[in-house]
């Protein structure tokens, strides 16, 4: 039998459009066909050191907040940057963005910091950007699967 992996969601979903996008990444992240992952959703405000830690995987979700990542991400990353860095460098990683712009800002500023944490990028960063559609729930939907199913067959 195989060990279960962690994947860790860590999402800010202040809105009832952002809330359906995260939940949108747990049910892929949970399709029937995975078997070996477990996953944590947890609110930024919420995820300590010790669940990063404790992770195999994580994806981060965040709104566009003038031009950068939410005050919530970032506290996160303020808490758990200096207790992670040396223990989840390569860390898999996977994130999204609800922008009412560009994202530009934000995305730069994840980048920045989980390449301080030496994390590793598994896939393209999905940007939801403008009026919302429910084209961007099938995305988020695609991005939890997508990591999910690769950390399933070891793939990351």
């Amino acid at each position: 039998m195989t060990d279960k992996k962690t994947l860790l969601i860590v999402a800010h979903a202040p809105s009832p459009n952002t809330l359906r996008l995260r939940d949108a990444v747990g049910q892929g992240a949970r399709h029937e066909d995975i078997e070996n992952v477990e996953v944590v959703t947890l609110a930024p405000l919420d995820t300590t050191p010790e669940d990063v830690l404790g992770c195999d995987a994580i994806i981060l979700g965040t709104t566009e907040n003038l031009g950068y990542m939410s005050g919530a991400l970032k506290d996160f990353f303020d808490r758990c940057y200096y207790p992670c860095l040396e223990k989840t460098q390569g860390l898999p990683f996977a994130f999204y963005i609800r922008a009412g712009h560009d994202g530009t800002g934000t995305r730069r500023a994840i980048e920045s910091i989980t390449t301080g944490l030496r994390w590793k990028l598994v896939q393209e960063p999905l940007v939801c950007r403008g009026d919302y559609t429910d084209v961007f729930e099938e995305q988020c939907r695609e991005l939890g699967l997508y990591v999910s199913a690769s950390l399933d067959a070891g793939l990351i």
